[in-house]
């Protein structure tokens, strides 16, 4: 169970219940009204961000590259709205070489389902583990919000291989724009199961406003400070 009591159900109801309608009520003018002020708070609020990050920003670039040899940014091809492929932006948080060695690591995995998950990924370096653990990977993210690739809030991009195994209801989460945060987020994260992660994503979709997403940008507050489920 989450430290949030609305979702508790939505992790353990059937996905079929999830499904029939992800779109919502929204009709199709209160669609376009919704996206363009949902576009315009993600401008927004991601400038708001760098802004205050930025004077972090120096620090945590002198560290990845102290820690170990490498490019600052890690760029990865991720999945978006409609299946469109785009880069995806993160501070790097692995040594050199560390996709190359992912399928002997699979086994090791801990979450169900397509994604690779790993607690104590021997790949991820001092440096890194500290990034992961307190979010401030995801910061170079906010270039791909400013890009259009991604929302603030939203399902999380998957890769190219994971969506491939994708179950039919469980592509619907590709009819939005994904984001940097949304339930499974402030649910737990990796300590989320990933059937139950989908459903989530999925009564996001079905569910989705403004306000909807201002609750979620505030509990991602108290859910990166309490670390659960990052790593």
């Amino acid at each position: 169970m989450t430290g949030y009591p609305e979702l508790n159900e939505l992790i353990t109801e059937p996905a079929s219940s999830i499904v029939e309608e992800p779109s919502g009520s929204l009709t199709v003018e209160k669609k376009r009204t919704f996206d363009i002020f949902k576009r315009v708070t993600d401008i927004v609020v991601a400038v708001l961000i760098l802004l205050l990050v930025l004077p972090v920003m120096p620090v945590i670039v002198l560290l990845i590259k102290l820690d170990s040899p490498g490019p600052v940014l890690f760029r990865q091809k991720r999945v978006g709205k409609d299946g469109r492929e785009f880069d995806f932006f993160k501070f790097r948080s692995m040594r050199l070489g560390a996709e190359n060695v992912i399928a002997s690591l699979r086994p090791l995995s801990g979450v169900d389902g397509p994604v690779f998950k790993l607690k104590e990924d021997p790949r991820v370096t001092g440096t890194g583990r500290f990034l992961r653990r307190s979010s401030l990977d995801e910061l170079p993210q906010l270039l791909n919000v400013l890009k259009g690739d991604m929302s603030i809030v939203g399902p999380r991009p998957n890769l190219p291989s994971e969506v491939s195994q994708y179950l039919p209801w469980q592509r619907r989460r590709l009819d939005v724009t994904p984001g940097i945060t949304c339930y499974w987020q402030i649910a737990g994260r990796s300590h989320i199961g990933f059937q139950e992660w989908m459903r989530l994503d999925l009564e996001y979709i079905r569910s989705r406003s403004l306000v909807t997403d201002i609750k979620i940008m505030l509990k991602t507050i108290p859910a990166v400070i309490a670390r659960k489920g990052a790593y």
